[in-house]
């Protein structure tokens, strides 16, 4: 849990939230040591499962059919949360793309036997000189690394202590010897993630070095970024064919090579200081000040370069010395400069715009200069802030602001849908496109009476598994539920799985705990993949409960869809009892911590969040103290007994102290219970809580809001076999009086 961000939810209850899994799927789940067996079909004999450790179904013995966990050599006991029978349900009648129905069908596949994990030990001297391979790598002992090559050779991540010493080449590619050492990397692990690593290396240092023709040489990465492709476009512009400025602007991102790209466009003249402007605004906004000074000496004379630094280091001073009328560069200093002020002192901003400026600046400055004000008064809630972004017209805003632009009016008590329509008409194609920006705009329509209109838009993002998605499919009258289940992951399939080189790579990776070299290696294996050949990847995740992976693998699946992989509940019913002992909705604690870790049992945040629930220290030593965990260390947050009995009792108090609103104390686990009780009392009026979680003003805690809130309507539909409503746990928030929060 990042206690420095916000969350809510309203407390709807589920009983009997492990018969979910198989009465939505009437069949067994796939368990981490085999398939589960044909389950019968509606309206056939009652069958009996346990619920294992890693979340999946497996029969009971003598219980309708014969049991892999008997046949393992296992035994289990059925959990507390779940009855030992379920009765498949049957699918409802004529269900669309837009509205997955419950699953019925039985599994006939033949079960798939779990061989054990694929990764390589390491107790061999093989392994045992990659790991020496790798500690001289992060001693920076580059000179040894060449050693280590012949002794890893036996090991699947042999590759990596090559790729090492290789990758030093690279930093001189023009010596004797290196460019064939490189080119002889390339060719013997063609396809592999290293070899696509090493000539993007390559590529990027040619670029830095103006050897354009070595860039072209090398061609294209699978797994590009922005900063090769901005070393590419510069190549490519430097070897005859001209840039254009659509071009330059589709790639850059804050990067060395764009930089690079950029300082060679602006002196030949391709990008003027119309096109950069908008850099230099949406730089300042997000307080990226350096950038902002690079765009700054791009585009201002040295006069107007000095007064932007002036400017720059006391806003309030600069702009109380200027006089009389501005215009041209000048003007847009202002501009900055009031935005600048804002950032720090609202009031004072808008008394220098509405005043001063108001009469000395053009009106486009102005406008920009309003809608900045509008901004810095939507991360405060200030009720004025949609006043001032009237004044802001219709000039051209970033994309984080144009959507503040709209959220200020969604937030009035009476919300001005033709406002929210032509705000929304006015982002661009992309951002309008995504499915938040859709999902208001049907909502206009349909309040202005324009019904077919609204309808196809809720229909073009109903089929999406989102927040969004879900409250499109409610507004076309459908309930949400769980998608029938694709045709298990054949024994073949996962055969296949377990054969590829980068995923065996990547587990064993994971294995010997190099979470940061084994995520990109089991990514970048996975490009390309069918929708079939994805899921037999997930259940290898999942066999070697690798679970995160399970997640992340069977979400990029376009046609097929298996929800016991990308919602999967390892650890349920140990979890479930931990929330109802505390009086939480199990579901709701399994959707934060898809959000929250993952379910990476040593997750770390960067603000020093532990385990499962993401626990920060000063909260898990507090909430040991107030619930008489007697025994605990700073040790054992990342146990998971500890972590989810801390982790729950906290969710617990917040939701209660935020009146029983999940999705309030979502935004309270995540920024703190203050701040959601800070954001309730800014409401003039009682609102809806799919526009309370939009209008959050942290952009992490909005995104984090929506998606527990959206995982957990899922893990409900999952748990209890029954079509769920994300309208109804959402509910509405009621304005309330401020009062400080006794928690952490």
């Amino acid at each position: 849990m990042c206690i420095d961000k916000p969350f809510m939810t309203i407390r709807p209850r589920y009983q009997n939230m492990k018969t979910l899994v198989v009465a939505v799927l009437g069949c067994v789940l796939l368990s981490s040591q085999a398939h589960a067996q044909s389950a019968a079909s509606a309206g056939a004999t009652t069958e009996q499962f346990v619920l294992k450790s890693d979340g999946t179904l497996v029969p009971v013995a003598g219980a309708g059919g014969a049991s892999t966990a008997a046949q393992s050599g296992t035994t289990g006991v059925a959990p507390q949360a779940a009855p030992r029978t379920a009765t498949p349900i049957a699918a409802p009648q004529a269900s669309s793309p837009s509205a997955p129905a419950i699953s019925s069908r039985p599994i006939t596949a033949a079960p798939v036997a779990s061989s054990g994990t694929i990764a390589d030990p390491e107790s061999t001297s093989a392994a045992q000189a990659v790991a020496a391979a790798r500690q001289a790598l992060n001693n920076k002992q580059f000179t040894q690394l060449s050693s280590f090559v012949p002794k890893a050779r036996g090991d699947i991540l042999a590759i990596y202590p090559e790729y090492w010493a290789v990758r030093t080449k690279v930093w001189s590619y023009n010596a004797v010897g290196a460019r064939e050492e490189i080119q002889s990397f390339l060719e013997k692990y063609k396809g592999s993630y290293l070899e696509d690593r090493l000539r993007t290396d390559w590529i990027l240092m040619a670029a830095r070095q103006g050897d354009f023709g070595i860039v072209r040489e090398l061609g294209a990465v699978r797994q590009s970024s922005s900063n090769v492709s901005c070393a590419q476009l510069e190549a490519s512009h430097m070897t005859g064919r001209r840039a254009t400025v659509l071009e330059a602007t589709k790639v850059f991102a804050p990067a060395p090579a764009c930089w690079k790209l950029f300082d060679q466009l602006v002196a030949d003249r391709v990008l003027s200081n119309e096109d950069l402007l908008p850099y230099l605004q949406d730089a300042l906004e997000d307080n990226k000040t350096t950038d902002a000074r690079k765009f700054a000496a791009y585009i201002f004379e040295p006069a107007d370069l000095s007064a932007y630094d002036a400017m720059m280091a006391g806003p309030a001073k600069w702009l109380s010395a200027q006089t009389g009328s501005v215009s041209g560069m000048r003007a847009e200093v202002v501009a900055l400069g009031l935005a600048r002020l804002a950032r720090s002192d609202l009031n004072a901003a808008v008394a220098a715009t509405q005043g001063t400026w108001s009469s000395r600046l053009p009106k486009k400055n102005l406008q920009w200069a309003y809608g900045q004000l509008g901004l810095w008064g939507m991360m405060r809630l200030d009720p004025l802030a949609i006043d001032w972004y009237k004044e802001s017209g219709g000039v051209r805003l970033s994309v984080h602001n144009e959507a503040w632009r709209v959220r200020a009016a969604l937030r009035q008590p009476k919300i001005d849908w033709a406002w929210v329509i032509r705000h929304i008409d006015q982002m661009t194609a992309a951002q309008k496109a995504d499915s938040t920006w859709v999902y208001w705009k049907a909502r206009g329509l349909a309040a202005t009476g324009k019904k077919n209109d609204a309808q196809k838009a809720y229909a073009s993002i109903a089929t999406e598994y989102s927040f969004y998605g879900q409250l499109a499919a409610e507004e076309l009258g459908k309930s949400i539920a769980v998608p029938d289940r694709p045709a298990p992951v054949t024994a073949q399939e996962l055969a296949q799985a377990r054969a590829n080189p980068g995923l065996r790579r990547a587990v064993t990776l994971f294995k010997r705990g190099w979470r940061t070299d084994a995520v990109p290696e089991w990514n970048f294996t996975l490009l390309g993949m069918t929708d079939r050949e994805l899921l037999a990847a997930a259940e290898l995740a999942r066999q070697e409960h690798i679970y995160d992976r399970v997640v992340v693998t069977s979400g990029r699946t376009k046609k097929e869809v298996d929800f016991t992989q990308r919602f999967v509940a390892p650890f349920e019913s140990r979890v479930s009892e931990q929330a109802r002992a505390v009086d939480v909705d199990p579901a709701w604690v399994y959707g934060l911590i898809r959000q929250e870790s993952l379910f990476i049992m040593d997750a770390r945040s960067h603000v020093g969040a532990s385990g499962l629930m993401q626990l920060m220290p000063a909260t898990a030593r507090w909430m040991a103290t107030k619930i008489g965990m007697k025994d605990f260390t700073p040790g054992k947050v990342n146990d998971f007994d500890t972590n989810t009995k801390l982790g729950t009792s906290y969710l617990s108090m917040v939701q209660s102290d935020l009146g029983g609103s999940q999705v309030l104390a979502s935004a309270g686990y995540n920024a703190g219970p203050g701040r959601p009780m800070l954001w309730r009392s800014r409401l003039s009026a009682p609102v809806e809580g799919a526009i309370f979680a939009e209008t959050i003003p942290f952009n992490e805690t909005r995104d984090y809001v929506k998606k527990v809130m959206s995982n957990a309507t899922y893990y409900a539909a999952l748990f209890s076999g029954q079509p769920q409503s994300l309208k109804q746990r959402l509910g509405q928030i009621d304005p309330q009086p401020y009062a400080r929060s006794p928690l952490p």
